[in-house]
This record gives C-alpha cells, structure tokens and sequence, in this order.
C-alpha cells in the first residue's frame, strides 16, 4: 500500500500549492535581501564577500520581470496542482479506474445476509444480484456489465444525478429528490427519469476476484425495459412523485 492511499486528491493539490508557492517567494526574498547587502557593500566601499561578481541592486525592470516570473510560477503550481488532483483517482484506484470490489463469494454472501445490494462507497456503485433473461435489445451480459449472477448499478440518478438509495420495503431504488423509481434491476419503472440506471462493465478473475471499470458508465437501459418482471415488495420509502 503506498503512503499517499488514504489522502484525499484536495489534501494532496493544497501541500502542492503551498509548497511551490512557499519555495517561490523565499527565492525571491532571498534575491533581494542579496541585492540589498551588495547595495550597501558598495556604498560602504567594502569588497565583495560572496564571490567574484557581487549582486547588482535590483532595477526597475529587474523587479518587473521577476514578479512576472513568480507570477507564472504561481499559475503552473495552481494547474499542476489541479492536474493532479484530477488525475489521482486513477493514481490511487478510486473513482474512474477497475476497482476490486471483493470476492464473488463474499458479495453474494453479504448480498444473501443482508437482503439488499452490496454497495461500494468508493466505486460509487452497488452490485446486484442478478437472474433476469434478455428481452429485445436488452442483453446485459452482452454488454459485459453482467456476469456470474451480478451486475453494478452506478448510484447516480439518471434525471438530475442524485444518489439513489436502495429502499428495503420496497426492494427497488429510490430517488429521493424528484421520486423516480428502478427495479431491482436498475430498469426505470415511475418517475421522471428518461431510462434505467447507468452501470459498469463488470470481470470475475480467476481467483475469484470482482473488478468494476468505473472509468466510463453504460448507459443504462431504456423505459419500458424489464428483464426480471419484479413488482413492489412492499411500501416505497419515497411517495409518489
């Protein structure tokens, strides 16, 4: 495990900027601190004791062309800053990579123990079980986001991109900020969502391993799309909108 896991991208952008910022302006007062001793060597009549060639007192111009110099060392600290905030997801195996999410059999057992989805916080994601048939052009093993019995749902809303709860009344999902509903399955069923929930291509390795590619979402399937044919278990945690 490398030291920098449990860091956030934020965390990680901040030490950044302040580092290139810090290190900026001390050469920079350094400079004229060396300029200021040379001034007053000079006008003293003293050698110069710090080499052959003693520091000029910095001109007008000289003052100019530094700030600019440390004004752009501020902006490419603030974008490299911002590239690598953007980037460390990937880096760190969050959010936008293949994420081990566990082994199949512990999924399933949790799925089993729990009666609900098991949920990944950090893949922002929940893995369902899965035992639907294909209808139409709906073939989610096709797809590669099914496999072995499972499949994940990303937990964005389609509508408006809120995060959607799974309701264990109901044993369907269940938005709470504009009431649109999905099956078990992720397909749509009420509500003002335009499809199904989106989801990710999905692996078992060999030895059992379940990697999820979050890098880019499915798009989930359109209305009227229902390969396990599941009703309402029981009352919605979300009324009707």
């Amino acid at each position: 495990m490398t030291p920098f896991v449990g860091i956030s991208s934020g965390v990680i952008a901040a030490i950044v900027v302040v580092f290139v910022v810090d290190l900026f302006a001390v050469m920079f007062g350094l400079s004229f601190v060396r300029a200021r001793k040379a001034r007053q060597a000079t006008e003293a009549g003293l050698p110069a004791t710090e080499g052959p060639k003693t520091p000029r007192p910095v001109s007008r111009r000289d003052f100019f062309r530094r700030s600019l110099l440390v004004s752009f060392g501020v902006f490419a600290a603030q974008f490299g800053a911002a590239t690598i905030a953007f980037l460390w997801p990937n880096l760190k195996g969050g959010f936008g990579s293949v994420i081990n999410a566990g082994k199949l059999e512990d999924i399933k057992a949790v799925i089993a123990a729990e009666n609900e989805p098991y949920y990944y916080g950090a893949g922002r994601f929940y893995i369902i079980p899965y035992e639907g048939t294909p209808s139409g052009d709906v073939d989610y093993a096709a797809e590669g986001v099914e496999t072995q019995g499972i499949m994940p749902l990303y937990q964005r809303c389609v509508h408006l991109g809120c995060r959607v709860p799974f309701c264990k009344q109901s044993q369907w999902f269940e938005c709470p900020c504009h009431g649109s509903k999905y099956n078990l399955a992720g397909e749509y069923q009420l509500g003002p969502a335009p499809r199904g929930l989106d989801r990710f291509t999905v692996t078992v390795t060999d030895t059992g391993d379940v990697m999820v590619d979050t890098s880019t979402p499915v798009l989930g399937p359109p209305r009227g799309a229902n390969t396990v044919g599941q009703l309402p278990a029981g009352p919605f945690c979300v009324a009707p909108g």
